[in-house]
């Protein structure tokens, strides 16, 4: 495992401290680049202002479109695949300056968090060149205030590791288009289709058939997010739906917004 001491450097960029204890980085990526799995030393808060990117850690994968934003601890393996051209604009919290803040022990694990607009507001400030050493701190505060949690969030796949779960798991993730049976899984993974429910629900904390919808409801965010030609009728098509409002009611369910609306914001 990697550990990176410095922000990963793949094009150029613009990076600097505050001299408090936080680094920021300005990157931009092209779809199709993927950071590999490595660690920082400090704990980050991971945002794409523009387009759309993919965070894989040991507890599950994320799908990060442009209202979201994912908070990784230090030390924590990750990975991230550029699903569409993005603008990625990262917070680097040294571990002492967390402890310093009293904001480490609610920090100690991963997860994602919905960006308000004063939040997005609040990044972008931030990386203004001309920022005053009070600004900036009065900015970082404002951050760590609106760090919420985006509790059960769509773009999130839990992933299990007990290794039969997994492989099903994986062989619906290459396909979530596809009308996977439980019995027909639960056969290729080499147990029954009882324990195999069983697994899901423990493993991921939700039921097979809510992961299958959780993963095909992803695959459906990072198609808007990197197709721009794909029409909603045609995507409802390809994922199983009897129709466009069956669709769009599923997605409006796990995201707030209906798949036109994400679109737009994308």
């Amino acid at each position: 495992m990697t550990i990176v001491e410095k922000p990963i450097h793949a094009v150029p960029g613009d990076h600097r401290a505050t001299g408090d204890g936080v680094h920021l980085v300005a990157r931009n990526y092209k779809k199709g680049v993927r950071l590999d799995t490595h660690m920082h030393r400090e704990a980050q808060l991971v945002y794409a202002a523009k387009g759309t990117m993919q965070v894989t850690t040991p507890k599950g994968r994320w799908l990060v479109p442009p209202d979201r934003a994912v908070w990784v601890p230090a030390r924590l393996e990750h990975a991230i695949d550029v699903l569409a051209d993005i603008q990625m604009r990262t917070l680097y919290f040294d571990v002492a300056w967390l402890k310093r803040e009293q904001r480490d022990r609610s920090l100690r694990s991963e997860f994602v968090v919905r960006v308000s607009p004063l939040l997005h507001q609040a990044i972008l400030a931030l990386f203004h060149p001309r920022n005053s050493q009070e600004r900036t701190a009065l900015l970082v505060k404002l951050v760590m205030l609106e760090l919420h949690r985006a509790e059960d969030s769509a773009t999130f796949i839990p992933l299990p590791h007990e290794p039969r779960c997994r492989r099903a798991a994986d062989l619906v993730l290459a396909d979530p288009t596809g009308g996977h049976e439980i019995e027909t899984l639960a056969e290729r993974v080499g147990t029954s289709a009882r324990t195999l429910s069983r697994l899901f629900s423990s493993e991921t904390q939700l039921s097979f058939k809510s992961w299958c919808q959780r993963a095909r409801i992803a695959s459906a965010i990072e198609k808007l997010s990197t197709e721009a030609s794909i029409s909603i009728k045609q995507l409802a098509a390809d994922l199983g739906y009897a129709s466009v409002p069956a669709f769009s009611h599923a997605f409006r369910q796990v995201t707030g917004k209906t798949p036109t609306e994400f679109m737009q914001k994308a």
